[in-house]
């Protein structure tokens, strides 16, 4: 979002889906840590005092001789009051499909690269 400056961000919780079963929470949990970010996940309900930003997503299925992941959205929002700051999406239909840590590090590095944190490196192919 304009204005919004995210590296003053240092410390992230990420917002379990309560539908999401295949722990993309944890994924991107993950690549934050990666990254050189303090990041936890958990409910809603549990957001911790301290947190820079809140992170959630959409995670969109779908089904081609196998289940693989379509879209994923993520936004980084304001803890306190859950503005968005920033997001991010990855599209992949079949013929381009990428696995779930795969489209994460594509938005995260996305949501970086446009924000002009320059210093967030990229985590891994």
């Amino acid at each position: 979002m304009p204005g919004a400056d995210l590296g003053s961000i240092k410390k992230f919780f990420v917002v379990h889906q309560p539908n999401d079963n295949r722990g993309i929470n944890k994924m991107v949990c993950e690549n934050l840590t990666k990254r050189g970010f303090e990041a936890t996940t958990g409910e809603a309900k549990d957001v911790p005092s301290g947190v820079d930003a809140t992170v959630t997503y959409q995670d969109k299925w779908m089904w081609d001789i196998t289940m693989y992941l379509l879209q994923l959205d993520i936004q980084f929002r304001k803890p306190q009051s859950d503005i968005p700051l920033a997001t991010g999406q990855s599209l992949r239909t079949s013929l381009v499909r990428r696995d779930p840590p795969e489209m994460v590090r594509e938005v995260l590095d996305t949501i970086f690269q446009k924000a002009g944190v320059g210093s967030v490196p990229s985590v891994g192919k």
